[in-house]
């Protein structure tokens, strides 16, 4: 697992997020941190956590991949104030609650030219928000992210987990490309608030704190 510190400044709120599949830090720089300190994991290849310090409050969010990862990674991560998933599920490759799996596995079959093709078109619901994300993309290697994705599939596959309450709530962009908006209302319920989004939200945002509040 990659990191970086988007903001430390001793600050006594520590947020954590979890990116999804094949992101970096680079698209949410324009995000403001405030009085929050905000460290930014990526690239599951590994499951080795950074050292993280203490705070007196950490707060959660994670997004697509990203919500089964730190799910997963729960008993060693601190205690949360609150734990957000961002257009994603526990179980993200699955018919009913996540990604089905014909698409999935296509994704995976053709996982680099997509990735160099129309993936990151389909991120985002509207032309605007994509040429917005293009003037600071993503700068993982390609074959990085696909290695990410096999190693993602296989963890998935060969090591499933049963999920148990862990989030407070979700946020379910309902223009959703990615992971059918339908599949992740299957999976959330009563504790999903929708959005008129893709899967790429944060451009709604302005602010980490922003997005705690919703």
């Amino acid at each position: 697992m990659q990191y970086h510190w988007l903001n430390r400044q001793n600050n006594d709120r520590l947020i954590i997020f979890f990116a999804g599949w094949s992101f970096d830090y680079k698209p949410f720089e324009f995000l403001e941190c405030g009085d929050f300190d905000v460290l930014f994991l990526y690239d599951y290849n590994s499951e080795e956590l950074p050292e993280i310090p203490n705070y007196n409050k950490n707060y959660l969010i994670a997004w697509s991949m990203g919500v089964y990862s730190a799910y997963r990674l729960r008993n060693v991560l601190p205690n949360f104030i609150k734990k957000i998933a961002v257009n994603g599920t526990a179980y993200p490759v699955d018919d009913y609650f996540g990604i089905p799996q014909k698409p999935f596995l296509l994704t995976l079959k053709h996982a680099k030219i997509g990735l160099e093709g129309k993936f990151y078109q389909n991120i985002f619901d509207n032309t605007k928000d994509y040429e917005r994300y293009v003037k600071f993309p993503v700068e993982r290697p390609i074959e990085n992210r696909v290695d990410e994705l096999n190693t993602l599939y296989k963890r998935i596959t060969e090591n499933p987990e049963s999920y148990t309450d862990y989030y407070d709530f979700a946020i379910v962009g309902l223009n959703d490309k990615i992971i059918p908006p339908k599949n992740q209302l299957n999976f959330w319920k009563d504790k999903a608030k929708t959005l008129n989004s893709g899967h790429f939200p944060f451009y709604n945002y302005k602010s980490w704190t922003e997005l705690l509040c919703k």
